[in-house]
């Protein structure tokens, strides 16, 4: 596990909940893929988790991997919450059903093969690849938009 994967994550909602879009850039080296999607109707914590898996996901062997993510739900969840979900049967602390389950288990399903490390930037101040993240995000959201449009008709 040598070397090592940088991915910059973000996702967007119009509305939330409402359409939304996920990104995600993935760099080796001097070499950079990008990943994206989008949903019909979702949340914004849903998308920011799906930037995070999106990017574990496309990966095709263990490595080393630097997520940065501006979404502090995300690298706390991750980081502090996740084991003690896991411990309570997922449920938090007052007992209430942990939200986005179904993502939580999907990441942690991510992260096993790697060795993950969570950097936080703050979102919006100027960190180029979070600002080229957070732009395909919100395309992918407005895409969303687009095609639940047309399919209602309008």
């Amino acid at each position: 596990m040598s070397d090592t994967v940088d991915a910059f994550t973000d996702g967007a909602c119009l509305g939330n909940p409402g359409p939304g879009g996920w990104a995600a850039l993935l760099r080796y080296k001097t070499v950079e893929k990008w990943i994206s999607g989008n949903e019909a109707e979702t949340t914004n914590n849903r998308m920011e988790l799906m930037a995070a898996i999106g990017a574990l996901e496309a990966l095709r062997r263990a490595t080393h991997v630097r997520v940065t993510t501006d979404s502090q739900y995300v690298k706390q969840g991750i980081e502090q919450w996740v084991t003690r979900w896991q411990r309570n049967g997922w449920r938090t602390t007052d007992r209430k059903p942990v939200k986005n389950q179904d993502l939580w288990e999907r990441l942690v399903a991510a992260t096993a093969s790697h060795r993950v490390e969570w950097h936080w930037t703050r979102g919006h101040s100027g960190h180029a690849e979070n600002e080229r993240v957070d732009q395909r995000a919100r395309e992918e959201a407005e895409r969303a938009l687009m095609e639940r449009t047309m399919e209602n008709g309008a």
